[in-house]
């Protein structure tokens, strides 16, 4: 496949067009975006589609407009899309934190467009690598474009880079974001980052294994009081102990833990299993929540907005398959946003074999399960209620007095003696 017609089509020659510019922000607001959640490596099954099949990527833009990215897996080729959609006058600013070299961490560098183009500034920093020495952060991006592994050259990377080794304990500071680093437990080394802005904090502290004393305090003072701990959370607790030890690897159980002893206000299970389906995230998920219920599952498209009234968490827009206008009447069971159950009669507003758009006086809690039982006429005219299974990811006051519009995927349920089709 020879892919150099595709990037020097978005070189756009390669003209100096402008100073990197970032856009400011009007209100003390920092934001946090999920472009990959996926450990290991990419997934493409049909099971895996809720949460994301791409391997880590997020995006944290400061209040003051500054870009981070943090690490760049297979989620960095969306970014690149969207930035180049969004940045397409101007040139983009950007500091990339590596947390380590392993693959699913770098793989998307050669896919994120606007490292070919000249109006990018890109400031790279990661850890100095005992097995290639100094310049290793170099080394690294280069090596993600030699022959016989990539047909575009290097040098048609356009855009100006630098390059800082950082270790464990380092701080600095950019553009008022205050950066330190944590040495985490994994094979072969792995940086954590905590980012403090003025809106809030976030700790990135993924591909860590529970177990060393010196690490398991670390990380607990690294993580104190932040806003949102993003926390690896690839197994169960049961792997992690037996058949998974030693792989450089967490749970959702450990992740509260820390979460609890550091005092965190939000948790963010991250890096899922590449050979766990979405159910098995849906179980991780509500057991962690029955202990710290301030616990959210990473899934591609999802944000964070930090501010001086919190955290908001938005998921992905998901109406992909065609809808229907209908109205009809369901009986939804769920939880709320503060915990309690519920069950009402909701009107149904549109319906979809993947979701369906329902009206709830309750206002249910993001990625929290629903069942929804349908009275659907069957054979004969005869009626029959349908139960289905539901996950909610949107939820927002609607136009009548204390109605909420509440989207809902409904999630598939487990029968092994169904066709595998």
């Amino acid at each position: 496949m020879n892919l150099l017609p595709i990037f020097q089509a978005n070189y756009r020659g390669g003209v100096h067009r402008s100073v990197a510019h970032r856009p400011p922000m009007t209100q003390n607001v920092a934001k946090l975006v999920f472009w990959g959640v996926r450990g290991s490596t990419p997934t493409l099954e049909r099971d895996t589609w809720r949460y994301g099949g791409n391997t880590p990527c997020l995006e944290l833009t400061a209040p003051d407009g500054t870009h981070f990215i943090l690490d760049c897996g297979t989620g960095l080729r969306l970014l690149g899309k969207r930035w180049a959609q969004a940045h397409s006058d101007f040139g983009t600013e950007a500091h990339v934190l590596v947390t380590h070299y392993h693959w699913d961490h770098i793989q998307g560098i050669p896919f994120f467009l606007p490292f070919f183009e000249s109006q990018n500034r890109f400031h790279f920093y990661s850890f100095q690598s005992k097995f290639l020495g100094p310049d290793t952060l170099r080394q690294v991006l280069d090596s993600q474009l030699a022959s016989p592994y990539f047909p575009v050259d290097v040098n048609m990377m356009l855009s100006t880079r630098s390059f800082r080794e950082v270790g464990g304990g380092e701080k600095w500071e950019v553009e008022g974001t205050r950066i330190t680093t944590a040495w985490l437990n994994h094979p072969q080394g792995c940086l954590g980052y905590r980012l403090d802005t003025t809106a809030g904090s976030v700790v990135y502290a993924t591909d860590n294994e529970p177990g060393v004393p010196e690490f398991d305090k670390s990380i607990r003072q690294f993580a104190q009081g932040a806003d949102v701990l993003v926390y690896d959370a690839q197994y169960s607790p049961e792997q992690v102990a037996s058949t998974r030890r030693g792989w450089g690897h967490s749970s959702w159980l450990e992740g509260v833990k820390i979460a609890r002893e550091a005092r965190v206000k939000n948790l963010v299970l991250f890096h899922h299993n590449p050979d766990s389906p979405d159910n098995v995230v849906d179980g991780f998920l509500s057991a962690a929540r029955q202990e710290f219920p301030a616990t959210w599952a990473a899934a591609e498209g999802m944000s964070l907005t930090l501010s001086e009234r919190g955290v908001d968490v938005a998921l992905k827009e998901s109406r992909l398959a065609p809808r229907r206008r209908l109205r009809f009447t369901a009986v939804v069971n769920g939880q709320c946003e503060d915990g309690r159950d519920f069950e009402e009669k909701a009107v149904v507003r549109d319906l979809s074999i993947q979701g369906a758009h329902l009206m709830l006086s309750h206002k249910p809690k993001l990625q929290s399960e629903l069942r929804v039982a349908i009275e659907a006429v069957g054979e004969q005219n005869r009626s029959t209620p349908m139960s289905l299974r539901a996950t909610v990811i949107h939820c927002k006051a609607g136009r009548e007095d204390n109605q909420n519009g509440v989207g809902i995927v409904f999630i598939a349920e487990v029968d092994p003696a169904s066709p595998s089709d």
